[in-house]
């Protein structure tokens, strides 16, 4: 019921950061978490019998269910993996972790493949309703393969429940409902432990209690996507705020900035992108990005301009002076500069506009005002 709106939620989220990764490509945070949505969105679209027959015709019969398992395990051994990163401390502890989670991963995937192998042929299209549960590899299929999803569901919802208190509250209560989501699909690992091995005595058995446990199934599916809907509409409407507010404080910096440039272009750090398309999108920084460095510009600028502003106002107080008189002196210390005259550089640079913080925020404001009452002054 919920798998194909989960498939379309996955897909987004592939090529949301996956261009994100396009212009961070050595960020390793981000490639776990884009493999990860790509393997899961992949073992779901493998679930379906429409694919995994598909496969089973293009190869061999038995293959399929071997794929989907391989990708979607990965997926979640993915998923702990991004969560462990996220939080990780020491290397060595990390890369034990790492070890521990890929060596269950390998000894489940080899398990699986050897159990499908002492499968006969004929009965390598079993499901969990074959009347052949009691064979010794095709009871064991099942069984490993949902002893792994008894590990990697609840493991992936613990981490999740852990960085509940590592973030805002609404981004938790995503976080809370994929926690109680995994712990549903949990259950229902473990009920088709149960029903395999009833079915191994009686086959075809319990068929009310596998569509019980199919229909928790869907129910946790559909809370695991509630809460990854809830969390990537948190996180998508706090980044374009963020955008949306670091570009409007990156404008305001503009008169200020154009101004410095002007007069010290060698200020500038970053030129704008030549190249390929390609290029440029792993180039083109955010806005948010751009913005520190038009404020570290300015900083830059008006360190240079100091001397200037010490001779056209020796006696103010250019740290904590008000916007409107420091605007006024920075358009008599660029007149200065521009002359012939040379200031006197054995004083060190002035404090320019300190911010009564060390806040980035604090700093912004200050240079804001300042940007501001220059505009002011042209118009």
């Amino acid at each position: 019921m919920f798998q194909v709106p989960l498939i379309i939620l996955l897909g987004i989220g592939v090529l949301w950061k996956g261009l994100d990764l396009a212009r961070t490509p050595h960020d390793q945070v981000l490639r776990l978490l884009v493999a990860c949505l790509l393997m899961l969105m992949a073992g779901e679209i493998l679930s379906f019998p429409e694919a995994d027959s598909a496969i089973d015709a293009a190869t061999a019969v038995g293959l399929g269910k071997v794929v989907f398992n391989g990708i979607y395990m990965s997926g979640l051994f993915t998923l702990i993996l991004f969560f462990a990163s996220c939080a990780r401390g020491e290397d060595a502890g990390y890369r034990r972790y790492q070890r521990i989670n890929a060596g269950i991963l390998a000894g489940i995937l080899a398990a699986l493949t050897i159990t499908m192998i002492a499968t006969p042929p004929a009965m390598r299209g079993h499901s969990l309703s074959t009347p052949d549960m009691a064979e010794p590899s095709i009871a064991s299929f099942y069984l490993v393969g949902n002893a792994y999803f008894v590990y990697a569901y609840p493991t992936s919802g613990l981490w999740a429940l852990r960085f509940t208190r590592k973030v805002s509250r609404h981004l938790g209560l995503g976080l809370q409902a994929m926690a109680l989501g995994l712990l549903g699909l949990t259950v229902t690992s473990v009920n088709r432990i149960i029903l395999v091995v009833l079915r191994i005595r009686e086959p075809g058995s319990h068929e009310t209690f596998n569509t019980v446990n199919w229909s928790i199934s869907d129910w946790a599916m559909g809370i695991v996507l509630f809460g990854l809907c809830y969390s990537a509409g948190v996180h998508l409407i706090t980044r374009m705020r963020s955008a949306v507010r670091h570009r409007r404080m990156y404008h305001e910096l503009t008169p200020l900035w154009t101004a410095l440039v002007t007069a010290y272009p060698e200020i500038v750090l970053v030129r704008s992108p030549a190249g390929s398309k390609c290029h440029r999108l792993r180039v083109r920084r955010s806005y948010e990005q751009q913005f520190y460095r038009r404020l570290i510009e300015c900083r830059d600028g008006l360190m240079r301009l100091s001397p200037y502003l010490i001779r056209v106002a020796p006696d103010a107080d250019l740290a904590r002076g008000p916007a409107e008189r420091l605007a006024g002196h920075i358009a008599k210390a660029l007149q200065l500069n521009a002359g012939p005259l040379s200031p006197d550089t054995d004083r060190p640079p002035a404090r320019i506009a300190s911010p009564t913080s060390n806040s980035l925020d604090a700093d912004a404001r200050e240079l804001i005002a300042v940007s501001h009452a220059l505009r002011e002054r042209k118009s």
